[in-house]
């Protein structure tokens, strides 16, 4: 089985070498691909107003110059054009990747961008007990990791969807099961920003955190964090709204029989 690697956090994280431990357990067939520097909060974003530079690190070891999601075009387009890889493993982040952080996230959106390719893609993040830089640990991760993988690409995966795993921030040994999770919602009515001054007297901002909604009876991302359990969470790229089609249908419907005798 080939892999491919990469992430959003660059080819130098942490989390880089936690998932290519992982995928070593899984296959001796194992490429990277990553960004050359931090493209946290990337999206799913591509370059397009200048050329994406590709350079060889080492053997099977490739930076990118560009986004996550240039990274794994360059990947199947160039790299390993002649033979793609059979999964797509993108993380490990550091922090996690719940709720609505998946429309944002790098590491996401590689995924997202290998499901489009027909590829199997999975995301995986660590929540992190300690953020400081040089105190992660990713060993929730690396214990864990392999196992659910393997029993994950074992299922019947639809057309169209990815998973999103998260990890939770407490050692290996105190995790509380896996759960196959709901993607969770934050209260962003409640935006949180932090204003600081800079030394010339202007103000900047940091993003900061919604308060989380609760969701009294389902299983979500969220609440599979607080409660020391890895999340495993389904995710489509078809962000169709089914249900309102009907509702729009009868609103627009004689706007549609004009259109039609046109």
């Amino acid at each position: 089985m080939r892999i491919l690697v990469t992430n959003d956090d660059g080819i130098n994280a942490p989390g880089l070498v936690a998932l290519e431990a992982i995928a070593a357990e899984l296959s001796d067939d194992v490429w990277v691909v990553a960004p050359a520097e931090e493209q946290s909060g990337a999206g799913h974003s591509l370059t397009l107003s200048q050329p994406v530079r590709l350079r060889e690190i080492s053997p099977r070891r490739y930076a990118v110059r560009g986004t996550p999601t240039d990274c794994v075009m360059l990947a199947l387009g160039a790299v390993l054009e002649d033979h793609k890889p059979d999964l797509i493993l993108s993380g490990v982040n550091r922090g996690g990747n719940l709720a609505e952080d998946v429309t944002y996230s790098g590491t996401v959106s590689a995924a997202m961008e290998g499901c489009l390719a027909g590829i199997r893609s999975i995301a995986l993040s660590q929540v992190m007990m300690d953020y400081t830089a040089g105190m992660e640990d990713f060993s929730c991760a690396t214990a864990h990791g392999a196992a659910i993988i393997s029993r994950v690409i074992a299922t019947e995966w639809p057309d169209g969807v990815l998973i999103n795993i998260n990890f939770p921030p407490v050692l290996a040994a105190d995790v509380k099961g896996v759960r196959v999770t709901e993607q969770g919602f934050r209260d962003y009515g409640n935006i949180h920003l932090v204003k600081r001054i800079d030394p010339r007297g202007f103000p900047y901002y940091w993003h900061g955190f919604g308060k989380e909604k609760p969701a009294p009876g389902h299983e979500t991302d969220l609440k599979a964090m607080h409660e020391a359990a890895i999340s495993v969470t389904p995710l489509h790229l078809d962000m169709t709204h089914y249900q309102s089609m009907s509702r729009l249908k009868a609103a627009l419907a004689d706007l549609a029989a004009k259109d039609s005798d046109a």
